[in-house]
């Protein structure tokens, strides 16, 4: 049944928050396991994945199932694209939190233990004698190389900024009612996260085998780890979404007045590219 704009759309009962609430606890349980030792928290860790990524294909089609039919009005749409905006502020507040962190151990905690403030350093950390990138007190993880900027990170950079030009040409040619090239740009972004991705899988291995540059090296390798490693997990999240919507363009589920669905993967995948930027600049340049 179709709603109109003169009714507030009020959804029916679902079992998919329930999956989710239950799906993310298995999977917390099994991460909490697996770190502290326990052999059965990867497993357990595996099977809340699973689960997440059941409930995420059964809701999101459960969603697409009901806009075909016609059921959602105009203050559907909006209240979609208002949740969609708060999504990406939340996501935003949690890169700046990584972010912040970097900006706090490189230009407040080792300039203090250095000595800027002799007090403080005799206080704190008399025999600190280290400059950033540091690994921290007794040489934690053994001595490393840092990741050069201009290599495969330069690379990843240009494939990023390329892959946003492909989807903003594939949401003019949707607007234009061309599904060809709407579904041709949508693939060449497709095809350019998924290189970005090999390039960054080749780094991690590259940074563990030849530079000794691991999880464990100290402030630096954590924080390095911690931002292109969310961030690559992002990417691979707006992959798949990517996919989705090429999948749906190819079926003519958007037009050029109704593709919500396409705007907020453009925005999410927009976002990602403005964190590698920032990635860039303040990980790999400074």
């Amino acid at each position: 049944m179709a709603h109109t704009g003169d009714h507030y759309y009020v959804p029916h009962g679902s079992h998919w928050p329930i999956v989710a609430s239950v799906a993310m606890t298995v999977g917390v349980v099994g991460a909490a396991n697996w770190f502290n030792g326990n052999a059965s928290g990867q497993m357990i860790l595996f099977i809340g994945i699973a689960m997440i990524a059941f409930m995420m294909f059964g809701w999101f089609g459960t969603v697409v199932n009901e806009s075909l039919k016609g059921m959602y009005n105009e203050q559907v749409d909006r209240s979609f694209r208002q949740g969609m905006m708060w999504f990406i502020f939340s996501e935003v507040m949690f890169f700046a939190a990584f972010f912040g962190a970097l900006f706090y151990a490189r230009v407040l905690s080792v300039p203090w233990l250095l000595g800027e403030d002799f007090s403080t350093h005799q206080v704190l950390w008399s025999t600190f004698g280290e400059n950033w990138p540091t690994n921290g007190p007794g040489n934690v993880g053994g001595e490393f190389q840092t990741m050069g900027a201009w290599g495969i990170p330069a690379i990843n950079t240009l494939l990023l900024l390329t892959s946003g030009v492909t989807i903003t040409l594939s949401h003019h040619a949707l607007k234009a009612r061309d599904q060809g090239k709407t579904v041709l740009w949508l693939a060449a972004t497709v095809a350019l996260g998924a290189i970005f991705l090999g390039f960054q899988a080749y780094e991690y291995i590259h940074a563990y085998q030849d530079l000794n540059l691991t999880l464990g090296s100290g402030i630096y390798g954590s924080t390095f780890f911690m931002l292109t490693g969310f961030h690559g997990m992002h990417v691979t999240i707006g992959t798949i979404m990517l996919i989705v919507m090429t999948l749906r363009a190819a079926k003519g589920h958007f037009t050029p007045e109704k593709h919500f669905a396409f705007e907020g993967v453009a925005w999410y995948w927009h976002f990602v590219d403005v964190v590698w930027l920032g990635l860039f600049i303040f990980v790999y340049v400074l």
